[in-house]
């Protein structure tokens, strides 16, 4: 299997199954004498990790990481970071009425036809549970940008048909973390939990909206034609499960508007200030010093409460009904996925902009 390594100059590679023994990676080409703040990455695994609120899968990891090389006395000395995760709390006989069956909107079906077989318990590696080794990559990465003072956050600005109708300008992030769904705004964050727990409730899952924000970027980051900065974010982002969507700036809002309307032209006198931040950032491919933001859709999770008609793998109609344990809603978790893919592409670029100068 290949595409098992997101990265050119900083690199994570990751490994592992939902209901292995561990999941885990190898990070190359962090710099060194990088100080690891161990309480900040506990703190960045604990918001991703399965069993932490009334309205997440009832999964209890406690998402340890143990390092296994590539930092001493508390920094980084410039070698492969190695880690593992251990999974402690997986129940794979939930799985076992699905072994000869594929459930609907899952990868399933097309992992079996591309490989000849598959890991049926949790989805093995197709699970969401492999990206609990980007977020600790992410963790690194965010330590990086912090000496910058570059800082990268997200949360929830939707869950089905309930909408944060308010640019990031207007929210103050620093409450992201006070509401179990992770939106700033406490009215619409209520709101919000009152659908994912009616739905839950039905058997049923919702799909919803993450927008992140990524201040202080320097100029010059992201390559002009295939490498694009936000063509690199957006591929990893889409990379994580369940996204649907990505846009950036105005995004297909911007379709609606005239180029008179749409462009940001600079002010006077302030150096690169422009008046509007329609390009979301960045320009030609490239930062322009300007908050990059974006935003990226995820699907209702696939996994149901309720009886479906499907397939097994002889071709013969079936029916299926999930077992287990899972999210009805999977945006609150993936809040600090998307800030951990995000801030693994703006140091890959970075490392990248400093070797050609």
């Amino acid at each position: 299997m290949a595409g098992n390594t997101y990265g050119q100059l900083f690199r994570l590679t990751t490994f592992g199954e939902s209901h292995g023994k561990a999941i885990g990676g190898i990070i190359d080409g962090c710099p060194p004498l990088i100080a690891i703040d161990e309480d900040f990455i506990a703190r960045e695994m604990a918001r991703r990790r399965p069993g932490q609120s009334a309205i997440s899968t009832a999964r209890n990891e406690d998402d340890a990481v143990q390092i296994l090389s590539g930092v001493f006395e508390g920094k980084t000395t410039g070698t492969p970071i190695g880690f593992i995760i251990n999974n402690k709390d997986h129940h794979s006989a939930d799985y076992s009425n699905i072994k000869d069956t594929y459930r609907p909107s899952h990868a399933d079906y097309t992992y079996d036809k591309k490989y000849g077989v598959r890991d049926y318990r949790g989805g093995g590696r197709s699970s969401a549970r492999e990206t609990a080794c980007r977020v600790f990559a992410g963790a690194i990465a965010k330590l990086i940008l912090k000496d910058l003072g570059c800082t990268v956050d997200a949360y929830v600005s939707a869950v089905g048909n309930i909408k944060l109708d308010k640019l990031y300008t207007a929210l103050d992030l620093t409450k992201t973390e006070e509401t179990i769904v992770r939106c700033p705004d406490a009215d619409t964050a209520a709101k919000m939990i009152t659908l994912i727990e009616e739905v839950r409730a039905e058997g049923d899952t919702v799909g919803g909206v993450i927008s992140c924000v990524i201040k202080g970027t320097p100029v010059g980051l992201g390559e002009p034609v295939f490498d694009k900065l936000h063509a690199d974010l957006a591929k990893a982002v889409m990379s994580i499960n369940a996204t649907k969507g990505f846009e950036l700036g105005s995004g297909f809002a911007g379709a609606a508007m005239r180029g008179s309307q749409h462009n940001d032209v600079f002010l006077a006198n302030s150096g690169h200030i422009t008046a509007t931040n329609n390009s979301g950032g960045i320009q030609g491919g490239i930062s322009n010093g300007e908050d990059i933001y974006f935003s990226v859709a995820f699907k209702p999770v696939a996994t149901i409460m309720q009886k479906q008609d499907t397939i097994d793998n002889q071709g013969n109609v079936a029916e299926i009904t999930a077992q287990g344990r899972h999210d009805p809603c999977v945006v609150p978790r993936a809040v600090p996925i998307v800030e951990a893919m995000a801030a693994l592409t703006l140091v890959d670029h970075l490392l990248r902009y400093k070797s050609i100068q």
